[in-house]
């Protein structure tokens, strides 16, 4: 017999955010046509409730009004409530997400949207508190005024809502710039991006601070391509800071959501999947164009992280951990003096703290949030000891004090794996195998290939999420267009044919269910999906990359190693859509950028023709890695292999260079010189700048 009080529908649901409330005294419905027919039944409103499971305020105002009996009351006696997690239906998120800022001009999680019995919606808001604090209406007030303005004013709810929903659809529309893509765009868009860089703290603008990875993967393609040197330094400033923020974990690897300051040093504690998917690939991207090492030990520790805590024992990717432990946020990361000390020897303890700005009065509610203030060489100046010894026994220090914490009681962890977070960590643990020759790395890669293409498709189709060995729920366009980049790259950095021809398949389903014939540019859900109030597109890079963004630079890659047209053709279309708004809001537009700039470039075509297994071709194939090439595809195959010839028409009449692994370096198909030499590969490889039109 069960202990609780109340069970409500949401305990038959899968997603760890939905089953938190399962428990709630409030009558809570999952999305779906029961939900829908009761309130047309009963002439309720529907009361609209989207977070997520790591989100700080969404466990606040569940303890503070969900598991409120009396606020139950007013939600079960006026509305039908249903509650989403925002991971599961991004769809569901980005439509209600835009409706609220339109209403309120801001936005966030919890969202609370009330809606029509049609699930249009005609008013919302983010947390609200239980009763009226800081000119913020308390919650039942906003239940009450609510429930009457639908009851007694249905005139005024029905013109709100038309309103709003001609506004959503308005959104959606995007025409095709006349204008020539051409490299001023990319300059212009370089300008406007630094023109709100932190030069004190690095990364743009003030508090709060999100780690800008798409920003700073756009920089370093401008460095790559003009020289200039403020791109670099605006990179290499921001990854430092943040490296030695508290928005890093120091101990156990990995980065948190975002700093609540300009500093870097009080980050909000949940971690995410693909933030850290992003993050990983840029420290990786500036590792290889520096061969700065720090950058490299932080990509490292990302990945190394992700394998010891977000990984099934299948190899799919977990979605996030919580902010909150025992009920506390950061209670898991935060140190006291005398916990340090307890465990450390007493030099270990000094040299420790003076590093990591441990002291008596903490910096996080009297506690300590390790960070680096000061260069490791100035700490062991002061210190009258060698940076080398000041090294090993930071390093000492790390391992005992994270095996300390692990006796903690751990954050929460969302089990659920998603198809388009996982397409990303899978890109970045595909390009870290390459980058860094890291065998284990690339082993991670393929079984998290496998478990996706295995468990997340039916009948041709990709599904958004699974947990509990059950797949469910229609993918977004994310979905394919991440999943489609994550296996593009794991191919680049195998060879092995059954990634670029699962590439192809879901690419080729993604065009099929969500190309808009009319209009171009991808719908975020498919023909197959259930009919919402806007069929929506979306364009803006945001935490995440847009789909379109990373449908456009899949379609150019893989235009460049089929010489596909059509793949091509569609691509240029999306970023025609978005040209204008990339002039006038660069910073919301990163990952297209990126893809604008390999559209723009010259794009090396590298074919490696040898036997996968042979040194010599490990010798080619590391070659290739090796410098930071942004622009670049490449294919590989073992002499003779028809099949991958047949499927990449790259690789046709590839010959070996005397009975030798041989490197091909071709632009528009046309080669350079054959060579089976690392040393002359890399000589092709040699920049040649134009001259930049960018001024200061």
């Amino acid at each position: 017999m069960s202990d609780h009080k109340h069970t409500n529908r949401l305990i038959n649901e899968t997603s760890p955010y939905l089953l938190q409330h399962a428990h709630n005294p409030v009558d809570w419905y999952p999305w779906g046509d029961e939900a829908f027919a009761a309130a047309r039944g009963e002439n309720r409103p529907i009361l609209l409730s989207i977070g997520y499971s790591a989100c700080h305020w969404c466990h606040v105002m569940e303890h503070e009004s969900f598991e409120n009996e009396e606020i139950a009351r007013l939600m079960n006696e006026n509305f039908v409530s249903i509650k989403v997690d925002r991971e599961e239906r991004p769809d569901l998120d980005q439509i209600y997400m835009n409706a609220v800022q339109m209403m309120t001009h801001h936005g966030g999680w919890p969202m609370t949207v009330f809606l029509t019995s049609e699930g249009v919606p005609f008013y919302g808001g983010t947390y609200f508190p239980p009763e009226d604090r800081h000119n913020m209406p308390g919650f039942p007030r906003v239940l009450i005024s609510m429930a009457e303005a639908y009851r007694d004013r249905p005139e005024d709810i029905e013109q709100t809502g038309a309103s709003v929903l001609a506004e959503l659809n308005r959104l959606s529309l995007a025409r095709e710039s006349n204008e020539p893509l051409t490299q001023a765009l990319l300059d212009q868009a370089f300008r406007g991006i630094v023109k709100s860089y932190d030069a004190v703290n690095g990364g743009f603008g003030g508090a709060p601070k999100f780690p800008p990875a798409m920003s700073l993967e756009f920089l370093l393609r401008v460095y790559h391509r003009t020289g200039i040197q403020e791109a670099l330094d605006v990179v290499d400033h921001t990854l430092r800071k943040m490296a030695d923020g508290g928005i890093y974990d120091h101990l156990g690897g990995g980065f948190h959501r975002y700093s609540t300051d300009a500093k870097w040093l009080v980050p909000h504690f949940e971690k995410m999947l693909y933030d850290n998917a992003l993050l990983s690939r840029v420290y990786l991207h500036y590792y290889q164009l520096t061969r700065d090492e720090s950058a490299r030990w932080i990509a490292e520790g990302i990945l190394d992280y992700v394998v010891r805590e977000m990984t099934d024992a299948g190899g799919g990717f977990y979605s996030t951990q919580d902010a909150d432990s025992e009920g506390e946020e950061g209670k898991f990361f935060v140190w006291s003096p005398n916990e340090v000390a307890s465990v450390l020897a007493k030099e270990d303890t000094a040299l420790f703290s003076a590093y990591y700005d441990v002291t008596e009065g903490g910096n996080f509610e009297a506690k300590n949030i390790l960070n680096v203030t000061r260069p490791l060489e100035d700490v062991a100046a002061e210190a009258r000891v060698t940076p080398e010894h000041l090294q090993q026994s930071l390093e000492r220090s790390r391992r005992r004090l994270f095996e300390l914490r692990e006796n903690r009681v751990k954050p929460d962890r969302d089990e659920k794996i998603l198809t388009a977070w996982n397409g990303m960590m899978l890109a970045s643990f595909a390009e870290a195998a390459a980058i860094l020759d890291r065998v284990d790395y690339l082993e991670i890669a393929r079984r998290n290939a496998r478990f996706v293409l295995e468990n997340l498709r039916r009948d041709e189709l990709l599904l958004r999420t699974y947990k509990d060995a059950t797949a469910k729920l229609n993918a977004y366009l994310e979905d394919y267009a991440f999943l489609s980049d994550g296996l593009l790259t794991l191919y680049e950095a195998t060879g092995e044919l059954r990634w670029f021809e699962a590439t192809l398949s879901i690419t080729d389903k993604m065009i099929e269910e969500f190309w808009d014939d009319q209009n171009g540019g991808f719908y975020y859900t498919g023909r197959s999906h259930e009919n919402l109030i806007v069929r929506s597109k979306d364009y803006f890079d945001n935490a995440t990359p847009s789909g379109n963004s990373v449908a456009a630079e899949v379609l150019l890659r893989l235009a460049a190693l089929t010489d596909n047209n059509d793949y091509r053709r569609r691509a240029v279309t999306i970023l025609r859509l978005i040209a204008e708004s990339l002039r006038r809001y660069p910073s919301g537009f990163g990952r297209a950028l990126c893809a604008l700039d390999f559209y723009l470039g010259t794009p090396k075509e590298i074919v490696i023709v040898g036997d996968p297994e042979s040194p010599k071709t490990r010798l080619l194939i590391r070659e290739v890695w090796k410098p930071y090439l942004p622009n670049k595809v490449v294919a590989q195959a073992a002499h003779g292999d028809s099949r991958s010839t047949e499927v990449i028409p790259l690789l046709r009449d590839r010959g070996l260079l005397n009975n030798s692994p041989t490197a091909y370096v071709c632009e528009h198909f046309t080669c350079s010189e054959p060579v089976a030499d690392a040393e002359k590969l890399a000589s092709q490889f040699a920049l040649q700048r134009p001259a930049s039109s960018v001024t200061g």
